[in-house]
């Protein structure tokens, strides 16, 4: 199917395209996807660190032709990523049996998605942070109906994004900074007043080369 079909974008093709993903397996193939391969330098750095599990949902609505995907602003009162761009997500606990779990219920405490709309559809390759996080990507389609609320202690906004725009390589542009004492290089996706980098704009970068590039 080509971008230029109607479909291309629908939530039914990024269903089928998540549950049939192409290449090495994830759990192999983290290494050689989004920004990890810009920074093979840092890469090696984070995986001797001692990281805390954590998931994320990628919700990608079910709206006809043109699916969109929820992002959060994050509020400027958190410890990490403050004031950043995210997917809803946070940290795997105990009592969490798998990452699907973890990534529903830090939604439906973030902002009050409720997983009777959701559908996970598969998993992305893990995210190494440099800020102590191995991270695991959940792919979603979800229903509309939904209403969302977002916690005031952890969300400042709620947005979405059409799949369309994300998929685009060429709004996936290049920037880097000084961190920590060594120059970082990740992607940027400017979408309106929004600026996506960092965390997300790598899992989004990861999204499109496993699914659509």
């Amino acid at each position: 199917m080509k971008p230029s079909s109607p479909s291309f974008f629908s939530a039914a093709e990024f269903r089928h395209r998540a549950l049939n993903q192409i290449g090495a397996p994830i759990e192999h193939a983290w290494r050689d996807h989004g920004d990890h391969i810009l920074n093979p330098e840092s890469l090696i750095e984070a995986e001797g660190l001692k990281l805390k599990d954590a998931a994320v949902l990628v919700p990608v609505v079910d709206d006809g032709d043109d699916a969109k995907v929820i992002l959060t602003q994050r509020t400027t009162k958190l410890r990490k990523h403050s004031g950043q761009i995210a997917f809803p997500g946070g940290g795997i606990d105990e009592t969490d049996i798998s990452p699907e779990v973890a990534a529903l219920r830090e939604a439906q405490e973030e902002i009050g998605l409720d997983p009777a709309y959701v559908e996970t559809v598969g998993r992305l390759p893990q995210y190494l942070s440099g800020t102590g996080f191995r991270i695991i990507p959940v792919l979603a389609v979800v229903q509309r109906g939904f209403v969302l609320t977002p916690n005031p202690h952890e969300v400042d906004a709620i947005f979405e994004v059409p799949l369309s725009f994300l998929m685009d390589p060429g709004n996936h542009q290049l920037d880097s900074r000084d961190w920590q004492g060594n120059l970082r290089h990740f992607y940027v996706m400017p979408y309106g007043e929004r600026y996506i980098w960092g965390i997300t704009a790598g899992i989004i970068r990861t999204l499109y080369e496993r699914l659509y590039a």
